[in-house]
């Protein structure tokens, strides 16, 4: 049985646990600012190793000295809680990574 979207209320109530992560159209999303190119290519090789270990694979945007996160369950056409138990592991290691 696949995992059922949540309603808009749950998605709102859910992000205010994340500050910095916002809903944009049917996907939870979070631009993560680094020091340097080097730092921003070690956070997506966390959040890849993270996506692996939870079968969850995200869409990742790599920039100089920036990650964006765009994370949607493809089955279930919209944002469940399997889009946030891998948005609250990103942000544990995030800081780690000098992230903001």
């Amino acid at each position: 049985m696949p995992t059922q979207p949540l309603s808009q209320k749950e998605i709102e109530d859910r992000l205010r646990e994340l500050p910095g992560w916002s809903l944009a159209g049917d996907r939870i999303t979070r631009t993560y600012r680094l020091a340097d190119h080097f730092a921003a290519t070690a956070l997506v090789v966390h959040v890849a190793s993270i996506q692996q270990e939870l079968d969850h694979h995200s869409d990742l945007t790599l920039g100089y000295n920036s990650v964006v996160l765009s994370v949607n369950t493809h089955t279930a056409g919209g944002v469940t809680e399997k889009d946030f138990a891998l948005a609250d592991r990103v942000e544990a290691v995030a800081s780690g990574h000098g992230a903001n």
